[in-house]
């Protein structure tokens, strides 16, 4: 085994390492509403369950030169965003929108995706993904970096409202992982399909 201190290695290198290791990782697809109305788009890996009762997720978004990006100022701001499940149909698209635009202009208009309204929230969703989730802002919490320049904003978000496409949602109440065919990020520029499924039972 290669024994790896972090401390003695640079924040790229530690990246690097997180990225390889830790896969596949979901992706969330992540709208908000800046103050001054703009519909903004972005992808995030750094996303995963945090509770069911309430239901709870987590979206890790990383500052850029201690400095909050479009997603995590708008939610903060706001008060709210809208997680949308990244599959095959959309992956391209939703690629499409990790592009370093201004705060005035929509990644959403660029990567050609459709808002549509919230039930919830003020903030609009996506209409080509198949399930979205619409949360309220439950905490923003500052980690990382250094003392007052943060590496990034971990934003636990309540699910007020989950859309889900009906031919996903079976009569149990499960959500069919093949019809859904999830899209997920490995490093570099590689990405994963689902897969082969295999069972195995919980031990009592």
């Amino acid at each position: 085994m290669i024994s790896i201190d972090p401390q003695q290695q640079s924040d790229r290198e530690n990246y690097k390492l997180l990225i390889g290791s830790i896969v596949p990782r979901p992706i969330a697809l992540v709208t908000t509403l800046s103050n001054e109305g703009v519909l903004n788009a972005a992808p995030f890996s750094y996303f995963n369950i945090v509770a069911s009762q309430p239901p709870l997720v987590s979206v890790s978004v990383q500052r850029k030169m201690g400095e909050r990006k479009d997603t995590a100022r708008n939610a903060v701001d706001t008060g709210s965003f809208v997680i949308h499940i990244t599959d095959e149909s959309i992956v391209e698209k939703a690629n499409k929108t990790a592009a370093a635009l201004p705060p005035g202009e929509s990644e959403v208009e660029r990567a050609g995706l459709t808002p549509v309204a919230s039930v919830a929230i003020p903030v609009p969703g996506l209409q080509e993904a198949r399930i979205r989730m619409e949360c309220v802002l439950e905490q923003a919490i500052e980690l990382g970096g250094t003392e007052g320049s943060p590496a990034c904003d971990l934003l636990i978000g309540r699910v007020v409202h989950f859309h889900i496409d009906e031919e996903l949602y079976d009569d149990r109440g499960h959500i069919d992982p093949e019809k859904l065919s999830p899209v997920a990020r490995m490093a570099g520029n590689f990405y994963s399909r689902l897969g082969s499924l295999f069972e195995l039972e919980r031990p009592e």
